[in-house]
């Protein structure tokens, strides 16, 4: 069993580290294309070998989250981002079930070739949402299926904008970066990022206001305590 397990994993790195699939689409050209600010927090979802994890960390301040659920892709990341000295690449071992990251905490998720192998698809879009900051984006990279394959199951573009959609997600961009590749650029519809920002607003007043509480409770217990030296 280990061996056909280290067997499949020799087969998955050849194939996310293949020259044929940076020649085609480089990670370069893709973080060339989506909306991604120096500042930003990214979380690269289904990470593998760090294909695109590792390029971005090169470009960003913020934080790359590098998940996937097989323990030996998350070592070749770390040991990938070791050599090249970048301390802004966090790997995290993780499933659909629970992402485990905090709401509102992620400007950007990146799932490459993923999400077709994901049903149903939509509670995890619902946790995806969840996490994303107000006005963050998911970028969606898929292939268009070729006839029907039981072995490498695929979703079309048409069945992902529906499921984007149902999602709460509103599409922004479409591009067709290379023979039978499509990607999708979604952000939070704009009524679900308003009423995500007025409860995030609500928060932030409240807590403020229980501060100035506090504050104004201390001053008191001050301006009594100054008061009874007084006499």
């Amino acid at each position: 069993m280990h061996h056909q397990h280290c067997k499949h994993s020799k087969g998955k790195v050849s194939y996310l580290e293949s020259p044929e699939r940076r020649k085609e689409f480089s990670p370069e050209q893709l973080l060339n294309m989506i909306p991604l600010k120096e500042t930003d927090s990214m979380l690269d979802f289904g990470a593998g070998t760090g294909y695109f994890s590792i390029p971005a960390a090169k470009r960003l301040l913020g934080n790359v989250y590098a998940l996937d659920i097989d323990a030996a892709m998350l070592a070749i990341i770390n040991e990938k981002a070791k050599k090249e000295q970048l301390t802004n690449i966090v790997p995290v071992q993780g499933s659909i079930e629970a992402l485990p990251l905090p709401d509102g905490s992620i400007d950007l998720i990146l799932s490459s070739l993923v999400l077709h192998e994901i049903q149903p698809l939509a509670p995890l879009l619902h946790q995806m949402k969840n996490i994303l900051k107000v006005e963050g984006y998911l970028i969606c990279l898929e292939l268009e299926p070729k006839g029907s394959s039981v072995k490498a199951p695929r979703i079309t573009l048409e069945g992902m904008e529906q499921e984007m959609k149902e999602a709460g997600f509103r599409i922004t961009e479409k591009f067709f970066p290379a023979e039978s590749l499509y990607m999708l650029v979604v952000q939070v519809k704009g009524s679900l990022a308003k009423e995500r920002y007025i409860q995030k607003l609500e928060v932030d007043l409240f807590e403020f206001y229980n501060d100035s509480i506090r504050i104004s409770k201390f001053d008191c217990c001050n301006f009594n305590i100054r008061q009874s030296f007084c006499l």
